[in-house]
């Protein structure tokens, strides 16, 4: 599996008006992974969601005392379990520091108050173990619900409602009850409904999309009607208003009675970054982790700078048919820094990493 990603396809292909197709699918899946990496070596930090469990030294002279274990480069959001030497150590015999800003957790001090200590193995060596959630910090929203039971560990499609599936991406990473995925894919599954009224005419001003309910829907999702692509920018009762000939689809006439098809069906690796697959019931909340905004905005400028300049062959030349200008790649080169620069000051490490 590869490594989440810190933005979507979809917030890519919004930014660069570009329509879906496999080609720029896979090119746009190829730059988020390198502009992923790329910020990450940028601010010396993995800012996703990992449970795990790690070992580490007990304190030596090198740390300076022997109660504050240094968690260097292995930054903690919470613990679950803590041992040394096979002895458990209870969460109110130690402290996540700092404590004033973490999460993320740079250092972990047992309570001078308390009779816990570090120690009591064969050797130094791993002598500390820590079961918990690693990362930057757990902000997560809400997207909406499974829209059908997952009865098995082994499915890798999910169903979900409307709001999870304008609120969710390619590389979104979710969590249903204790179980994260990472959203590989989309495609469509039929709504359930019809289109109603008289349909619809083959013009771009006809946006109003008839529905028996549309409660059912949600604004920024795409919908299929036979071959054309439509976005849904308002709901009004029963009514969807809708922008036309969506992501590159082409505009055509529709009877009243077709199908309408919904963008619901998730792809996903299940069982990702350290928990179990699982079965989850019909209706199960689907929550959205959340990256830090710099970061997800840095990701998507490295993206449409990658996209563009390998379009271009990485000459800065005048782009005639479609892409970014001369003046506009040159504009994107003076902006690139600064905002790498903002996000490093506002989520980057400052503090020395021991391995070297």
């Amino acid at each position: 599996m590869a490594e989440p990603v810190y933005a979507t396809r979809e917030d890519v292909q919004r930014a660069l008006d570009s329509k879906l197709t496999a080609r720029n699918a896979a090119q746009i899946d190829r730059a988020l992974q390198s502009a992923s990496r790329d910020v990450e070596s940028l601010c010396h930090r993995v800012f996703y969601p990992q449970t795990a469990t790690r070992y580490f030294d007990w304190p030596d002279s090198q740390y300076g005392t022997s109660w504050r274990l240094w968690l260097d480069d292995s930054e903690l959001i919470s613990v679950t379990t803590l041992s040394s030497g096979g002895t458990t150590i209870a969460a109110s015999d130690f402290n996540l520091e700092p404590n004033r800003s973490g999460p993320p957790y740079s250092r972990l001090e047992i309570d001078l108050g308390s009779s816990a200590a570090f120690g009591g193995g064969s050797t130094h060596q791993r002598d500390i173990t820590i079961t918990g959630l690693w990362g930057y910090k757990n902000a997560e929203t809400t997207a909406g619900t499974l829209a059908a039971a997952l009865s098995t560990t082994t499915a890798t499609t999910i169903s979900v409602n409307a709001a999870a599936a304008a609120a969710l991406g390619v590389g979104s990473v979710i969590r249903v009850d204790d179980e994260r995925m990472v959203v590989a894919g989309r495609s469509m599954a039929d709504s359930g409904q019809n289109v109603g009224g008289a349909g619809l005419t083959a013009q771009a001003n006809s946006v109003a999309v008839a529905v028996s309910d549309g409660t059912a829907y949600s604004v920024d999702e795409v919908i299929l009607i036979e071959s054309e692509r439509m976005l849904i920018v308002d709901i009004a009762g029963n009514n969807l208003t809708v922008i036309r000939a969506w992501d590159g689809s082409v505009l055509a006439a529709h009877t009243a009675g077709v199908d309408i098809y919904a963008s619901r069906t998730l792809t996903v690796t299940r069982g990702a970054l350290g928990t179990t697959a699982a079965t989850h019931s019909n209706g199960a909340s689907v929550v959205r982790w959340d990256p830090p905004g710099l970061v997800r905005d840095l990701v998507i400028a490295e993206v449409i700078n990658r996209v563009t300049n390998e379009q271009a062959g990485y000459a800065r030349t005048r782009r005639t048919s479609g892409g970014l200008s001369s003046n506009d790649q040159a504009k994107t080169a003076r902006d690139l820094p600064a905002l790498r620069e903002q996000t490093y000051n506002a989520c980057g490490r400052k503090a020395r990493i021991r391995s070297v």
